[in-house]
């Protein structure tokens, strides 16, 4: 790999010269000098040492995508098609910019203060946060946070999320207006102040403004690893007192079906199934799933520019953007 001194010698310059070509303070180089070390750093593939352009400039490029997760997590977040389609978009628009992604599991305020010792990283996407230690240690750091999906406010932080309410009432009363009264509710840990809260929430008002009584043993918490979601389906299909599921994750809904299939029932003739996001799983279910719509790429688009503008010390007038969901109607759900 071509260093500083290799293109210095190949264009009879200093390193000094080449150096200050590359970091861009070359205010005192002729325009053919110039020209002379791009083309022997194209010719010999120089690439820039990253972590020796951090000291130089205090900026390592490199932001940090930290995911909150509890212990009893199975899988990765990646594996996840909804968060790997916004993560991918942040990587992407990162890219754009010249900043560089690291993902990161932390669990604790411990876990992440040693991240942060050991890596210079320009600033942090968080998600799973909840008003907590680990908000508190968030909201004491000296550099830019941006929060993804979260239900905590701090005047220094910024946070994209959605309208996760309005898509738990919408997808509970288009089950109802179908005909639907006992209508199950599956969800990952519900967790007061959070996304799944939210539209837990939604899914109880819908019922109440219908005059259907809310049902605690309709309601199922549980992780969103695939052989548990198929498993949740193998037990929805021995249950007779419902006819409804509002999963609220796609890759739940999918899951569901799976097993219901599995223990020899029909989507939608036996049990109507309606999820969260659609993500392209959607359209790859049999039959394809009727769902709440969410833009993860513009969510992890708006990220960035919330980051960018705060790295730039830009004024930000609202730190808070609400993406708006709406239902995308398929095949999964039946009139009664």
């Amino acid at each position: 790999m071509a260093t500083i001194k290799d293109i210095a010698q190949a264009v009879g310059v200093s390193c000094t010269t080449v150096s200050n070509v590359i970091h861009g303070r070359a205010g005192r180089v002729s325009t053919e000098t110039i020209t002379l070390i791009n083309e022997a750093i194209d010719r010999l593939g120089y690439v820039p040492n990253m972590s020796a352009r951090a000291l130089v400039s205090s900026s390592s490029k490199v932001i940090g995508m930290i995911s909150h997760l509890t212990s009893n997590k199975k899988e990765s977040i990646v594996e996840d098609p909804f968060h790997s389609a916004f993560i991918g978009s942040i990587e992407k628009t990162l890219r754009e910019n010249g900043y560089y992604l690291m993902l990161r599991t932390v669990e604790t305020t411990s876990d992440l203060m040693n991240f942060l010792l050991n890596w210079n990283v320009d600033g942090l996407f968080c998600t799973g946060v909840f008003q907590d230690e680990f908000f508190e240690a968030l909201t004491n750091l000296k550099i830019p946070v941006v929060l993804i999906d979260s239900y905590v406010t701090h005047p220094n932080i910024c946070n994209v999320g959605l309208q996760d309410y309005d898509g738990g009432y919408t997808a509970t009363k288009y089950l109802i207006d179908k005909g639907h009264k006992d209508i199950a509710f599956a969800s990952p840990t519900i967790r007061k102040k959070g996304v799944v809260y939210e539209r837990f929430q939604g899914y109880k008002n819908a019922l109440a403004d219908a005059s259907i009584p809310f049902r605690k043993d309709l309601v199922f918490e549980q992780e969103l690893d695939t052989a548990t979601t198929i498993t949740l389906g193998t037990q929805l299909a021995a249950r007779n007192d419902l006819t409804a599921i509002f999963a609220t994750a796609d890759i739940l809904a999918a899951g569901i079906m799976s097993g219901l299939t599995q223990a020899g029932k029909r989507v939608p003739e036996d049990f109507s199934v309606i999820g969260f996001d659609d993500i392209n799983l959607c359209q790859l279910t049999s039959p394809r799933l009727t769902t709440i719509h969410q833009d993860a790429p513009l969510k992890g688009k708006l990220a960035v520019y919330f980051l960018m503008d705060k790295l730039d010390n830009k004024p930000i007038e609202n730190n808070e953007i609400i993406l708006p969901i709406h239902l995308v109607e398929r095949e999964s759900v039946i009139s009664l």
